[in-house]
């Protein structure tokens, strides 16, 4: 599993983290073993939300219960949640920020959170209240590093002029078939080509610039949640030729492809997994040690539908 240090922090961090977000079908055990499958393959990150389940907290109150963590077992983790997504609405007030911290912590059973990040961008954020909350949260040793997910550079920038920690983490969606990050740079000037619209000013040169760590979830999704493309043989055949080409020569899966895809960019991009098969995490993680070629990362690229000029 390749690992390195996240910028602007101390963490040494996996480059492919776990989702929890669909565990609250499994048992006690399950988690168990999918979380162990996930140690043993050399992942250290999990990832959880306060809204992911049926009810808020209940994927953090899964995790906490099933694991029961030791203070030396805490310390060989990194957690980070999610807060600012409520019915209906998003929240970066303050007192929601404070509130759904000290829940998330009691749900999964621990002092503290690795990451925090915010959720999805609020158009009614007021920064002060943000970094009221961040350097409350970071007095007291409840936040160790702060974070966003889905933002772009702007509503970044905008929250770095206040917030006095450093925003280490962009939680992203991104895979070889949903890539509006990648392809707008490479399609730039193209008049007429969808792929050269930039639709999130610069996420991609922005984190490099800051030293901003992109994660990217849903990172074998075909769209916004509209299904796998791996073995998808109606929709994307040709991607997945070139994918069952490229596995069969490194000795790995369709899915650690995908994954070796991501991880293969400069940037030190994260993958997000959000399956609950312990063998799918193995295959993924199998993944973070291919270094495709520049010449096999275009062509999947390519096969994927995207245009160069």
């Amino acid at each position: 599993m390749k690992t390195y240090r996240l910028p602007q922090t101390e963490l040494e961090a996996s480059s492919v983290i776990l989702g929890l977000m669909r565990i609250p079908s499994l048992t006690d055990a399950e988690i168990r073993a999918l979380v162990g499958a996930a140690r043993e393959a050399g992942i250290a990150m999990f990832d959880h939300a306060d809204i992911y389940g049926t009810h808020r907290h209940e994927c953090e109150e899964r995790f906490g219960t099933a694991l029961s963590l030791s203070s030396d077992e805490r310390e060989q983790l990194l957690i980070q949640s999610k807060v600012g997504i409520r019915p209906g609405y998003f929240d970066f007030s303050a007192e929601h920020i404070l509130t759904t911290v000290d829940e998330s912590l009691a749900a999964l059973r621990t002092d503290y959170l690795d990451v925090l990040l915010l959720h999805r961008p609020d158009t009614l954020v007021e920064p002060e209240e943000v970094a009221e909350a961040f350097s409350t949260l970071a007095a007291a040793g409840k936040v160790r590093h702060f974070g966003v997910s889905n933002h772009t550079p702007g509503q970044i920038e905008l929250l770095r002029a206040y917030v006095e920690q450093p925003l280490i983490v962009n939680q992203v969606q991104l895979s070889i078939t949903h890539a509006p990050i990648i392809a707008s740079g490479l399609a730039t000037n193209m008049a007429g080509v969808d792929a050269s619209i930039d639709r999130d000013n610069g996420i991609l040169d922005h984190a490099g610039r800051t030293g901003i760590t992109l994660q990217a979830w849903s990172p074998y999704q075909r769209g916004f949640f509209n299904g796998v493309f791996i073995g998808d043989r109606e929709n994307h055949a040709e991607l997945n030729d070139v994918l069952d080409e490229l596995a069969d020569a490194y000795g790995v899966t369709p899915t650690g492809i995908a994954t070796a895809w991501i991880t293969r960019h400069p940037a030190n991009i994260q993958v997000v997994l959000g399956t609950t098969k312990p063998e799918r995490v193995a295959e993924a993680a199998a993944g973070s040690d291919v270094t495709l070629s520049r010449e096999e990362w275009y062509r999947l690229y390519r096969a994927a539908g995207h245009p160069l000029p």
